[in-house]
């Protein structure tokens, strides 16, 4: 009955990076439709290849993937696949990361990728009522200056990019490096997120907040080692978009039950659940509540809690919010 439950659940999804959609059958797909050679003789190759002990071993198999996607109406099928399986999930609203720079490093331009994705989040929000917001994530392993030139390679279509963010390898790429292009961004009027605290110590978290004024904070898994951030994450409720499978299979911990994102919440952190790439990481948004639900015996009025949070911690206007946190806690009666 919890599986109907979180089928029945409205939520959204706030850490979805597009390119971890890739799903080996499309990844096959669109390497014959492009002529891309891949390592892999067969999906079974692949699934094989999706075994990882940490996240650099995760990332150098998720650039190879992303190879494959060349084409505007490659990005437009890509994004689609997901958004249809996110309305399938009762996902109402998504805020999904894409990398510029996996691609235009690659050679392929801004508005390729860019109007592939735009196009397949409007033809979702026609078809099935999904709403979207874009995500522009910069790489950390490379340089501030190479995210400042992506920033400017954005602009023209600044007016769909609700935030910039920031991801790929965390040790030794801290947010304050990129302190002056987030300023940039916030002054051209982009919101601010940034992993932190995946495989990271709690001052990246810090540093996250401080250097580069964030609205949320993505994974945020070793916020439990500082007390005092502890009580600045209660106080503010600046958000933690937590991705449990994710965290599982890349070692973050050794086993779910391990896994704090059950008592942060209970300890009143804005904690909310999430995906990251799911193509990867053996699961959707509903596989990730149902895997918590039994790891840390969460029963249903702590579902729709963390359900209500996921779309509190969105950039959706008050009013939205409000009807869907009215939705959900009708569920309940």
């Amino acid at each position: 009955m919890l599986e109907d439950f979180i089928q029945e659940l409205p939520k959204a999804e706030l850490h979805l990076h597009l390119e971890g959609t890739l799903e080996p059958e499309m990844l096959f797909e669109l390497a014959a439709r492009n002529k891309v050679a891949l390592p892999y003789e067969s999906i079974a190759d692949v699934h094989d290849a999706y075994r990882f002990s940490s996240l650099q071993e995760f990332l150098d198999v998720y650039y190879r993937g992303a190879s494959v996607l060349r084409t505007e109406q490659d990005f437009f099928d890509l994004t689609y696949a997901y958004l249809t399986r996110a309305a399938a999930q009762n996902i109402r609203h998504t805020e999904m990361f894409f990398d510029p720079q996996t691609h235009t490093e690659r050679g392929v331009p801004f508005e390729i990728f860019f109007v592939g994705m735009r196009e397949a989040c409007q033809r979702a929000r026609d078809e099935f009522g999904i709403s979207t917001h874009l995500i522009m994530c910069f790489l950390r392993h490379l340089s501030a200056e190479q995210a400042d030139q992506t920033l400017t390679d954005a602009l023209p279509f600044a007016q769909d990019i609700i935030a910039v963010g920031l991801d790929s390898s965390e040790i030794g790429h801290p947010p304050e490096k990129f302190g002056e292009v987030f300023e940039r961004a916030i002054s051209l009027g982009f919101k601010t997120v940034a992993h932190a605290g995946e495989e990271a110590p709690a001052d990246y978290i810090w540093g996250a907040i401080n250097h580069l004024r964030v609205s949320r904070i993505d994974h945020g898994v070793s916020c439990s080692e500082d007390d005092d951030l502890l009580a600045h994450l209660v106080q503010t409720q600046l958000p933690l978009t937590m991705c449990p499978l994710s965290n599982l299979k890349l070692k973050v911990v050794d086993d779910l039950s391990n896994h704090n994102i059950a008592s942060l919440y209970k300890l009143g952190l804005c904690v909310t659940v999430n995906s990251d790439d799911p193509a990867y990481f053996g699961g959707y948004l509903n596989e990730n509540y149902a895997a918590i639900s039994e790891a840390l015996a969460l029963k249903a009025r702590d579902l729709a809690a963390l359900a209500i949070n996921s779309f509190e911690a969105s950039f959706l206007k008050d009013e939205e919010k409000a009807r869907y946190r009215n939705e959900i806690t009708a569920l309940l009666v």
